[in-house]
């Protein structure tokens, strides 16, 4: 109780709340985030599978590449876009709203990514085309989607990840986001590459709804959290 007193009593001093950041919080932040951005199986998500199974590993992975390039312009835009609201997170009330909202969002967003059909409306060209060509084609893919702005609103919200004027440590945060979706990409391919012979468009689907079943969970478990103040982030 003395020791959560006296940190009340730091933070409260604090001119803000993020004066003092904890790095491996931040990489821990930015990797989940690449990781719940990348792990839908959207039609990139179909993509990077069908290649790995037709052409090879590499390729599926630099499909994943050039999805993970489109998603760190997206997640840069959206952290400074962003930044000019996040001084808002001064008050607590406020920042208990943005992390409701957050949780809200990311909740809907699992919903959709367990009742979608990712193969339905696509179709993957036979031709193997080079590395560059596979990844700039997955590239253009996923930035043509700029919705995926609000998914990472959502989980800037949640995870307060944005910290205004720490120029440095975000660097390492929107890093961080990168690497994590180079993660997901990388495990991927790994896995669809190991059990190619029992792989199907049906498991693309079951994928899909144990991912999206995966985001309400947590969506779930982080509302609780916020409502009931059983954890923070700073």
């Amino acid at each position: 109780m003395g020791i959560v007193f006296c940190n009340k009593l730091i933070q409260d001093k604090l001119p803000f709340p993020f004066d003092q950041i904890n790095i491996l919080e931040l990489l821990l932040k930015g990797v989940f985030i690449g990781v719940v951005v990348s792990a839908p199986m959207g039609p990139v998500g179909v993509l990077c599978v069908q290649r790995t199974l037709n052409k090879g590993r590499s390729y599926g992975f630099i499909t994943g590449v050039g999805a993970a390039i489109s998603d760190i312009i997206y997640a840069l835009l959206t952290g400074f876009g962003m930044s000019f609201v996040m001084d808002l997170i001064t008050d607590h009330q406020n920042k208990f709203y943005l992390q409701i909202f957050g949780s809200i969002l990311l909740f809907i967003f699992g919903l959709y990514c367990f009742r979608s059909n990712p193969m339905k409306n696509i179709h993957v060209s036979g031709k193997k085309g080079t590395l560059f060509h596979n990844g700039l084609t997955a590239f253009i893919v996923t930035i043509s989607n700029p919705l995926i702005i609000f998914l990472f609103m959502a989980c800037y919200a949640q995870a307060a990840f944005v910290v205004p004027d720490h120029p440095f440590e975000m660097s390492l945060g929107y890093a961080s986001i990168f690497g994590g979706a180079l993660l997901w990409w990388w495990g991927l391919t790994w896995l669809i590459d190991k059990v190619r012979e029992k792989f199907s468009n049906k498991s693309i689907i079951y994928i899909n709804r144990l991912i999206g079943s995966i985001v309400m969970v947590l969506s779930a478990i982080m509302f609780i959290g916020t409502v009931f103040n059983l954890y923070t982030f700073y």
